[in-house]
């Protein structure tokens, strides 16, 4: 332990906890008045220098200012020296001997020059020698400020040091006056934030006297962060005044924990209440449209974006996130024409409508633009290579895609990373070649994850390849336990191969470990923009009567033309009748039944599946655009199915 005298030296201690809150005085006697030394001093001389301060580029100009400094007996001016040292801090010239030096010799040194040192240091990550500092500061009875808290609170949430930040609290409470002071407050709510000590940063805010939209919007958005949207809602709801920033903070919260309408539906709010918009709320919106996958919001967004100013063609950013937006929603002319009239682009850009592209099956127009990407000085990055890797999967495209996945590091720099080994292992498994596949995932360089091993499982679900099923099943029941998805994609494929028994195991597996399967739901948006959800079985629609009657009718024109059910979409042992009636409520039938009973003749049906689409009700989709001469577009969990005159854009390949 060092020893703390008042001249200072670059050792360095372990932290305030080696010093005994004891050796401070209770109440620090005030050193010798200063202030009839500084009433001598040229007030006029000490802001010349000041401002002379502000203008130095180099340590050079600041020592000429120094030798100014002791020239006109001004060494002993605190206001001055502090301003000096946090120039010398400002040029980033380390807090050593030079500093150290102009320190030492003040004999009655103020808070305002401790403090210039401790923030030096602090701004170096030297949080001891700042602590030390600290320490020696109350050893010789001088007084902290505001200021001298909130840069050590601030030092202790960048390291997550709470133990430390404990006690700098602890110092607050005994040296008394800090309890008004919102500065302090806030500095230390953020720290215990920063540490993940979340509730007691609300037990700081409750005891605050006095608060302002700074403390509300920090908490709000730790909750938010931290998944509780509840108790971030309660806090904004007892918000005074809310500014743009909180109004932002609960549209992203709700967008980031998958609540895509709540988000909606707060911008709506914040809307009517005339609050103003930057880029950052519109990509929290954006980012709740595309999830929800409505494109009754997408215009009026794209609408609000252009009339703030920051609409894509005067924001790249934005720009880049509308694209996403359309392209989820399922309206990838739109989103390339936003990508058209952007006045700026960059590899986010590029990778988005690429991605886009490819996800609606428009591989051709992913491949073009591809070459035209890197025509410019735009490099790819590994979000490009995925949109291309992803397009090849989707269009059966082996060899290009080897190709390109072999130019990605030798030409240009992307070492391929899991995910791209994922596309690869999607594209092989899609084209049948589950062997080679396999293969290559046992050979990666790398260790491969659960989106690795998710590819071949479903590769072999289209293939009926149980045996090299329950290989990747296993390595995803060690890597994702919880995740049951791949429990039921693996008793899908054993079903399908009539393996009963296996289909028992697996299911007794869920059980043991206490899986729920989520239930299987689809929406869509009727004519007026309303948004209707139908899960799989459930009749309980206003409209189910006309829903039944018209997909009854519907099937009955499919079979007349040749149209029998894929009794194996159904895993359960039950009899083909049984198998039949489940097949008819499938989530993504109702929704079709619906939308062609709720919308104008001739118009698009869009559906969104929180799952992947089935075989059964791919062909019956698929039969149904031809039939009723309607375009329907479906988004599943694995891309968007786009059916026209009885052909899909994924050719029969998903």
């Amino acid at each position: 332990m060092v020893t703390l005298s008042r001249k200072f030296s670059t050792a360095t201690s372990d932290s305030l906890a080696c010093i005994s809150l004891k050796q401070f005085p209770q109440n620090p006697q005030k050193p010798t008045p200063f202030h009839q030394i500084q009433q001598q001093q040229p007030k006029q001389l000490e802001s010349q220098i000041v401002t002379t301060l502000d203008g130095c580029k180099n340590l050079t100009q600041i020592k000429q200012v120094h030798a100014r400094i002791l020239l006109n007996s001004l060494d002993q001016s605190c206001y001055v020296l502090a301003k000096l040292i946090r120039t010398l801090t400002k040029l980033n010239i380390p807090v050593g001997p030079y500093p150290l030096s102009i320190f030492n010799r003040v004999k009655y040194p103020n808070p305002f020059l401790y403090n210039a040192l401790i923030r030096g240091y602090l701004i170096e990550e030297r949080l001891n020698e700042s602590t030390e500092f600290y320490g020696l500061m109350r050893k010789e009875g001088v007084v902290p400020v505001s200021f001298t808290f909130t840069a050590l609170f601030k030092a202790c949430g960048a390291k997550m040091d709470v133990g430390l930040g404990r006690q700098i609290h602890g110092q607050t409470i005994l040296i008394g006056g800090f309890g008004e002071d919102l500065h302090v407050g806030n500095s230390m709510i953020d720290m215990y934030i920063k540490c993940g000590f979340l509730e007691c940063g609300r037990k700081v805010f409750d005891e605050m006297p006095n608060r302002d939209v700074i403390s509300w919007t920090e908490l709000i958005s730790a909750y938010a962060k931290s998944g509780n949207m509840e108790s971030a809602g309660e806090l904004f709801d007892g918000l005074p005044v809310k500014d743009m920033v909180a109004w932002t903070v609960m549209v992203s919260g709700f967008a980031q924990n998958a609540k895509p309408r709540e988000a909606i539906m707060f911008f709506e709010k914040m809307q009517e209440f005339g609050v103003e918009t930057d880029e950052i709320t519109l990509i929290g919106v954006i980012s709740a449209c595309a999830q929800l996958g409505a494109a009754k919001y997408a215009d009026w967004i794209r609408d609000v974006a252009e009339k703030s100013e920051f609409g894509g063609k005067h924001s790249v950013v934005v720009g880049s996130a509308l694209i996403d937006m359309y392209s989820k929603c399922g309206s990838v002319g739109d989103a390339y024409r936003v990508f058209q009239g952007m006045k700026e682009r960059n590899v986010y850009s590029y990778s988005s409508m690429i991605l886009g592209f490819a996800m609606h099956g428009r591989v051709h127009d992913a491949m073009k633009l591809f070459d035209e990407m890197v025509k410019t000085e735009i490099k790819p990055n590994r979000v490009t290579f995925i949109g291309v890797l992803t397009a090849c999967s989707h269009a059966g495209m082996v060899e290009q895609g080897w190709q390109i996945f072999e130019l990605m590091e030798k030409c240009y720099g992307v070492k391929p990373s899991a995910d791209h080994y994922t596309c690869m292992v999607d594209l092989l498994g899609r084209a049948g070649r589950l062997q080679e596949a396999h293969e290559l995932v046992k050979t990666m360089p790398i260790e491969p994850h659960g989106g690795v091993w998710g590819a071949l499982l479903g590769a072999c679900r289209i293939h009926k390849s149980p045996d090299i099923a329950a290989i990747a099943a296993n390595h995803l029941f060690e890597l994702e336990p919880y995740c049951i998805g791949n429990y039921i994609l693996l008793a899908n494929i054993y079903a399908s191969c009539g393996r009963w028994n296996d289909v028992s195991t697996v299911r007794k597996l869920m059980r043991t470990r206490g899986l729920r399967k989520n239930p299987a739901f689809s929406w869509i948006e009727s004519e007026k923009g309303m948004v209707h959800e139908f899960f799989s079985g459930d009749m309980t629609h206003p409209r189910s009567g006309e829903i039944k009657q018209a997909l009854e009718d519907l099937l009955d024109r499919l079979e007349a033309k040749g149209y029998k059910p894929h009794l194996s979409s159904v895993s359960y042992d039950v009899n083909d009748e049984d198998k039949r009636r489940i097949l008819m409520t499938h989530s993504e039938k109702l929704a079709l039944a619906f939308g062609l009973i709720s919308t104008i003749p001739g118009s698009k049906i869009r559906i969104v599946k929180n799952l992947r689409i089935c075989e059964d009700c791919h062909s019956v989709i698929c039969g149904a655009s031809q039939i009723t001469g309607r375009e329907i577009i479906v988004r599943d969990i694995m891309r968007f199915h786009h059916f026209h005159d009885g052909i899909c854009s994924c050719g029969n390949f998903w």
